[in-house]
């Protein structure tokens, strides 16, 4: 199945837009797309790995204590039990592909 990125990209006046481009049995492919000023709340997911890859723009990403500025082409991953957070402090839009093993329930 090919996805082609860019075409799935977009954002939501009032919060961070999450968007599935596909799901297995065993992972989940999401784009996050934020416009700035957006964030998504540091969280757990108790039984769930996350990795985090930027495609656009430049965000600051948490996990448990640490914080680090991604930009196009770097990655971070959470660990299940991590607490995770991103929040898009620049002018540009953000977009990240993350992807979810195992995927959610309701996946």
């Amino acid at each position: 199945m090919k996805i082609t990125v860019k075409d799935q990209v977009k954002l939501q006046p009032d919060r961070m837009a999450k968007i599935a481009l596909a799901t297995t049995p065993r992972a989940q492919l999401d784009l996050y797309c934020l416009a700035p000023g957006q964030s998504q709340r540091a969280h757990v997911h108790g039984d769930q790995d996350k990795i985090c890859y930027v495609v656009e723009g430049r965000g600051r990403f948490s996990v448990d204590a640490a914080e680090d500025i991604l930009e196009p082409g770097d990655a971070i991953v959470a660990r299940a039990g991590a607490a995770h957070g991103i929040t898009n402090d620049g002018p540009d839009r953000l977009v990240v592909l993350v992807v979810v093993t195992p995927p959610p329930a309701h996946a």
